[in-house]
């Protein structure tokens, strides 16, 4: 009479199992590796005392702890935990210092619409580079349409624009270029809504 083949799974510690409780297992397996994935998700989505802290923190970056715990109503300590934990996760991805324009000397403000009969890498290269070594040059934005950018420009005054024009058409060629001077600025803001994280 042959032994049960289980004779040597259970001296080898391995519990023999029907087929049925084998799909019983991977069941129950696959429901604890859900369950645990939505708590790995739901740790790293944002509550309204996060959204909260980054509105604040978006308003004045130096705001002491203490003060941004006691408007949470958290401890400094837990507050400075979740500020931490905001930046490892890239919520946070550094802070600045805002300027006066006025006070730099850069009042004007000149919107420049481009358009380019070239769509090839090298010179999506070329244009790339040539608007990043200008610092006046605060935005660029590739768009829909008839259009292919926009630029904002930051300037002394509005006869600057002639000296950035020059600077771009010696480092890349364009098929049109045409600027706008904006006579008020209506809205800038820097804080993004933090309700849609």
């Amino acid at each position: 009479m042959h032994a049960h083949p289980c004779k040597w799974h259970a001296f080898l510690r391995v519990t023999c199992i029907s087929d049925a409780q084998l799909q019983r297992n991977i069941v129950l397996l696959c429901t604890r590796i859900a369950y645990l994935e939505k708590m790995v998700q739901d740790l790293l989505m944002l509550d309204d005392r996060d959204r909260k802290l980054l509105s604040l923190l978006q308003k004045d970056a130096k705001t002491p702890v203490v003060e941004l715990a006691e408007k949470l109503a958290l401890s400094p300590s837990a507050c400075s935990r979740r500020i931490a934990r905001l930046e490892a996760e890239g919520y946070i991805t550094g802070s600045v210092a805002l300027l006066d324009r006025a006070r730099m000397g850069l009042p004007t403000t000149v919107f420049v619409i481009v358009r380019t009969a070239q769509h090839n890498q090298a010179w999506l290269t070329e244009f790339h580079a040539a608007v990043a070594s200008i610092p006046e040059i605060v935005e660029v934005h590739r768009l829909t349409g008839n259009f292919d950018y926009i630029l904002k420009l930051v300037l002394p005054n509005v006869e600057h624009y002639d000296v950035i024009y020059k600077q771009l058409l010696a480092r890349i060629e364009l098929f049109d270029l045409s600027a706008y001077i904006s006579m008020e600025t209506v809205k800038q803001e820097t804080a993004l809504p933090s309700g849609y994280a």
